[in-house]
């Protein structure tokens, strides 16, 4: 099982699961995944679809937002939004190590009128430094 990063009640954050950490997530108390790794990004890694499988068959939500390390857009800033709004429960978003989700929760913390002080230091409690993305935080902040 995976280093798993509770950032707050709504979320938490892990590197790569396999499909086998799926059930153990469910009786976690885990209603959904979101996926924000590509496949093929590393050699071995499991591939997005067995994962989607196995969430499915243990009745969790499952969402696919690969992030490349080229960045976020705005595009998959919302479709976090909609995957954390959706889910009725504690969602695990995972990634290669679990920085690009942490980082994605932010920005769509953000963008949804979160304070980005508190963003920061709920990211830091999980172990994350948000500091990097704090003008883009500030920034969707304004605009929310």
């Amino acid at each position: 099982m995976p280093d798993i990063r509770r950032i707050d009640e709504t979320i938490s954050v892990a590197p790569q699961i396999s499909p086998e950490d799926v059930t153990v997530l469910a009786d976690q108390g885990f209603v959904a995944i979101i996926n924000n790794r590509p496949d093929d990004e590393e050699a071995g890694q499991p591939d997005g679809e067995l994962i989607r499988a196995q969430a499915e068959a243990a009745k969790l939500s499952y969402d696919a937002i690969p992030v490349s390390h080229a960045g976020f857009s705005h595009a998959q800033i919302d479709a976090m939004r909609a995957a954390l709004d959706a889910a009725d429960g504690p969602v695990l978003a995972y990634c290669r190590s679990g920085t690009r989700s942490a980082n994605l929760w932010a920005l769509a913390s953000a963008k949804a009128g979160g304070n980005p002080d508190e963003i920061i230091a709920k990211g830091a409690g999980a172990g994350y430094d948000l500091n990097g993305i704090r003008p883009l935080l500030d920034s969707l902040s304004q605009s929310a």
